[in-house]
């Protein structure tokens, strides 16, 4: 006998929630609303128990917001949370009105009802392991600060200009303490002459800069200074003098955060695997034998990407991360004129991380490296851009974690015999490349392939026909674009 059902929405608010209590037929058996409160959110739970007289796990919760304390206070009374995009609830909420009307009550009859007759385009919601919630914020935390920091340091950087340029000489770091110290030793350009060969000479010594003396940073100070108007120079010193101050304070913060952050991704590592699993098959120490990875991009994906490294789930983890291309194919674009767009509906710190991730890789790693090399040389005049071959490399990293989870190794035993990361693809010119295959696609060019090779060819034709040479750029395209042939219709569709 299948089981019956209640389905919740909740529409959430910052004072007041509206809860909208429907059976699984869709009709409403109740509509209220509770304070944002300790309270309140206590007599929801038991206003919903109370109204069905079910179990916990027989109530089925929609709700916008995928976090806080309705979410963590329903997951505890046992009930089951549903998530959905805010914009997927605009289009639902047309079933019901194609006026445009919207009020808090609709909104959570709507979610009540979208997850009772479309389940699947819901996220059901668990609560997080607690270190993974404390490695979030911290995440988050580490970032806040270094964005702080370089708005600090862009700052100073305009105030030396004002009177002090030759300091800037010195290094881009401005944030760095030697360089603080040091201004805090001669503030201003008439104060260097005061300034010792031996104290800058200890301070150097002190940070280990190493890559130029102290005679050097004299000099340097010692060039001939601004002529400014009066109370200037007294005006910037006042106004860096508070932004050293916050520098430091900054500074320390960042590096508590960094320091907690190895703490808490340690801590992730060593706690108890699943039945038969090794040390060496855990999510972490998996994705800290992956290339590029460092202390930030691997706190960022396990704090962002917990649920779907653990679930498995990289269709997920393809659309949080915002590698999975969006398709665009209707209409007077559909077949052979349908285009590829870069997806915006993503995580973007996760984002961020995976870009960063492939960059390092492509850097550092031979195998990404080629992987990078054998991408750009495709023929296609759209795919020679380096900013549309991150995406592709990516994709090959992000099903590394993929590879080497199901064979329990670290990166490094595992990516030379992955099906994903060593599968062949012919080059033109006959070599071989080891990065994934993924089927072609359309140029985010209006102008197909061979409308480009027309045009290039009838400039030469037509600097041929007045008796002038042809540029070498483009006899050279010409000759290139003569070589490579035109995709085929089939090429064209996939």
């Amino acid at each position: 006998m299948k089981e019956r059902r209640w389905y919740v929405g909740v529409d959430w608010a910052t004072q007041e929630h509206v809860v909208c209590l429907l059976d699984d037929q869709g009709n409403v058996l109740g509509e209220r609303a509770f304070a944002h409160s300790g309270e309140g959110i206590a007599t929801m739970g038991s206003w919903l128990l109370d109204s069905t007289g079910a179990q916990p796990s027989h109530l089925h919760v929609a709700i916008e917001m995928p976090h806080g304390a309705v979410v963590e206070t329903l997951l505890e009374r046992g009930m089951v949370v549903h998530a959905i995009n805010p914009k997927q609830l605009d289009r639902f909420r047309d079933r019901f009105t194609v006026a445009g009307a919207k009020d808090d009550r609709r909104d959570a009859r709507v979610l009540g009802d979208s997850l009772r007759t479309d389940a699947p385009c819901f996220r059901q919601l668990r609560v997080d392991d607690p270190t993974v919630i404390q490695l979030r914020e911290w995440s988050r935390i580490a970032e806040d600060l270094g964005q702080e920091r370089v708005r600090l340091s862009n700052r100073l950087r305009q105030q030396l200009l004002r009177y002090y340029p030759q300091m800037l000489q010195l290094g881009d770091e401005l944030e760095s303490e030697w360089f603080l110290a040091l201004w805090e030793m001669a503030p201003s350009p008439q104060q260097t002459t005061r300034l010792r060969e031996p104290k800058v000479s200890k301070l150097l010594k002190e940070h280990r800069i190493r890559r130029f003396d102290a005679g050097h940073v004299l000099t340097v100070l010692r060039e001939k200074p601004l002529i400014v108007a009066p109370g200037t120079t007294e005006a910037a010193v006042a106004h860096i003098t508070s932004l050293v101050a916050r520098i430091r304070l900054l500074n320390r913060q960042h590096k508590e955060a960094l320091q907690r952050l190895d703490q808490l991704t340690t801590e992730l590592a060593a706690k108890e695997p699943e039945p038969g699993q090794g040390h060496e098959q855990r999510d972490v120490e998996v994705l800290r034998s992956l290339p590029g990875i460092g202390r930030i991009v691997l706190a960022t994906l396990l704090a962002e990407a917990w649920q779907p490294l653990g679930q498995r789930d990289y269709h997920t983890l393809r659309a949080l991360s915002g590698v999975a291309p969006v398709t665009r194919n209707s209409g007077k674009r559909s077949g052979n004129r349908s285009i590829v767009v870069m997806r915006q509906a993503c995580n973007m710190r996760l984002r961020q991380a995976v870009y960063h991730w492939a960059r390092v890789a492509a850097q550092y790693d031979p195998k990404s490296r080629a992987a990078y090399v054998a991408l750009r040389a495709r023929p296609f005049a759209w795919a020679k851009s380096a900013n549309h071959r991150r995406p592709p490399l990516a994709r090959r990293l992000r099903d590394a974690p993929r590879s080497t989870a199901l064979r329990h190794q670290p990166a490094d035993r595992c990516m030379s015999s992955s099906p994903t990361l060593s599968q062949t693809n012919p080059l033109p010119n006959g070599e071989e490349s080891t990065h994934a295959s993924a089927p072609r696609r359309r140029p985010h060019s209006r102008r197909s392939a061979r409308d480009s090779r027309s045009r290039r060819c009838a400039s030469v034709r037509r600097c041929s026909a007045r008796g002038k040479a042809p540029p070498a750029a483009s006899r050279r395209s010409a000759q290139k674009l003569r070589s490579v042939p035109a995709p085929t219709s089939e090429e064209r569709r996939e």
